[in-house]
């Protein structure tokens, strides 16, 4: 296919995954539902804003959960970069989050720093973590974001995904302020970014919640990364580096 064909086939896709926004549901801000293999729906797909709400280091069962039930009662969806080492023994919340419509990415199997890796290190980090995933959820090609945001030509040849990095960072790991948090997000946010969170602490998920219910109010939705290159009409390529995807990026 070639690149027009690649765009008009994504458009399509973004069609089929926002159509369902506009047939009444329940929630006037609900979040799109992954339908690829269904039919495209009636409806137009909303102009936006669209930005994506994205969680590293987890699933951690106290915070995680949570979130995903607070994310449940809004009808929005977001996309978790998860750890190997976090996954093991929480399989049923990897089955929650797919099961509920959120994207799941690699975040490695420890935390490694990819860029000081051998070939065959990065393999162990990045390749263990994906089979383990695709032993839990099937057959489906994973994004990928390094620790620390760390990049360097060797992650860009080795990766086997997109690698999607970030770009609004309230960082959450330096306090336990969810005020401070949320008002980062809220005031920074602009369409088509990339939000920065870590679903290991209970002020991240207070901040998350707080800065959905905002800028709701302001009328933005929330999309999962995957939905995001959809609407932008663009084909994520593997060892491309992506901070965002605003309005015209296609």
């Amino acid at each position: 296919m070639d690149r027009t064909g690649e765009k008009i086939a994504a458009v399509v896709l973004a069609a089929v995954l926002l159509g369902t926004l506009f047939m009444g549901t329940v929630l006037p801000y609900q979040a799109v539902r992954r339908q690829r293999d269904s039919a495209p729906v009636s409806g137009s797909v909303p102009q936006g804003p669209f930005v994506a709400l994205t969680f590293d280091d987890g699933p951690r069962t106290e915070t995680t959960v949570r979130l995903l039930d607070g994310l449940a009662q809004r009808g929005v969806h977001a996309t978790f970069f998860v750890l190997g080492v976090q996954v093991e023994g929480r399989e049923d919340i990897i089955r929650r989050m797919d099961a509920e419509g959120h994207q799941i990415g690699l975040h490695t199997a420890h935390h490694a720093k990819l860029t000081g890796l051998t070939a065959e290190g990065f393999y162990e980090e990045v390749d263990s973590l994906r089979t383990t995933l695709m032993d839990i959820l099937g057959e489906r090609h994973f994004m990928l974001r390094p620790p620390y945001g760390m990049v360097n030509p060797s992650v860009q040849q080795w990766a086997g995904a997109p690698i999607i990095l970030w770009s609004v960072d309230p960082q959450d790991w330096s306090d336990r302020d969810s005020a401070r948090q949320a008002e980062h997000l809220v005031s920074r946010a602009r369409d088509g970014d990339i939000l920065l969170l870590h679903d290991i602490y209970d002020s991240s998920v207070d901040a998350a919640l707080e800065t959905v219910d905002r800028l709701r109010e302001q009328g933005f939705w929330f999309v999962t990364v995957e939905e995001l290159f959809a609407l932008r009409g663009i084909k994520p390529e593997d060892g491309t580096i992506y901070r965002c995807l605003p309005p015209g990026n296609a």
